[in-house]
């Protein structure tokens, strides 16, 4: 049976991940994307997280490619490999970003702002800025951009809702520059989904049991309960595909109606 992403060469950043007892949104994309038969470029900081990933997606050609995508030398070196390697990039999907650090205006260090704004959002201008000239150049291609419902709803911190407004607003930029060369790109904006990073993190930093912490983000849900970074996946499989084909400069919510409590 064909799959949806058959015969795509897809970079993927933030493809490993801490550890936890559910996946990531980035590990679970890329297991996604594998079993739609796509070729993934499992990009990470850390190797050990990425190649856990790869040995789960098991055979075909996807390869790891360590990169700090806070450096736009890396940023360029990743889209060189996956080039040299495959020839070509249908899809770039750009999932790294994090809110550690994150404080209420008055009380957020300066530095930590620069950091959150260099990963959360620089780091996907200079990947989008190393792979739009091949896609350009083919004629095509889907780059999706993981953002946040917090772009959309009040927060009590500063830096991330800024961060992920700003990957919206440059996401859509993209979309409308680059749409006569049949390029897209669309954001994916996660509520709260059940993940490493979202719990064991919290869990770690509080002292609180994780079981604690997930009743609490299930209770602000709409529906009942957080979202699991397979539904992220799965709409990510979506616009990567060619179903997704007239699609572009869309903010995509998966937040299980997080984004409905706005009125």
């Amino acid at each position: 049976m064909s799959g949806r992403l058959d015969g795509k060469i897809a970079i993927i950043t933030g493809a490993g991940q801490q550890p936890g007892t559910t996946p990531g949104n980035g590990r679970a994309t890329a297991l996604r994307f594998a079993q739609e038969g796509a070729t993934c470029v499992l990009v990470d900081v850390n190797p050990d997280w990425a190649n856990e990933t790869l040995d789960m997606i098991g055979g075909g050609d996807s390869i790891v490619v360590t990169a700090d995508v806070t450096d736009e030398r890396a940023c360029q070196g990743i889209v060189q490999q996956t080039l040299q390697r495959f020839g070509r990039i249908d899809v770039l999907h750009s999932n790294v970003g994090m809110s550690k650090g994150d404080r209420a205006t008055p009380d957020l260090d300066s530095d930590v702002w620069d950091r959150l704004m260099t990963l959360n959002l620089k780091s996907m201008f200079m990947l989008c800025k190393a792979t739009l000239p091949t896609m350009r150049m083919q004629g095509g291609g889907s780059i999706i951009t993981i953002s946040s419902t917090a772009s959309k709803a009040m927060r009590p911190t500063v830096a991330y809702k800024t961060s992920k407004g700003a990957i919206n607003t440059f996401t859509q930029h993209v979309a409308a520059e680059n749409a006569k060369f049949g390029v897209r790109a669309n954001v994916i904006l996660p509520g709260l989904i059940n993940t490493p990073m979202a719990i064991e993190r919290r869990a770690q930093e509080s002292g609180r049991p994780r079981e604690d912490i997930q009743a609490e983000r299930d209770a602000l849900v709409p529906m009942g309960h957080m979202g699991t970074a397979w539904d992220v996946a799965n709409a990510a499989v979506f616009l990567a595909s060619d179903e997704a084909k007239y699609i572009t400069g869309v903010l995509l919510p998966v937040d299980g109606g997080l984004l409905l409590k706005r009125g």
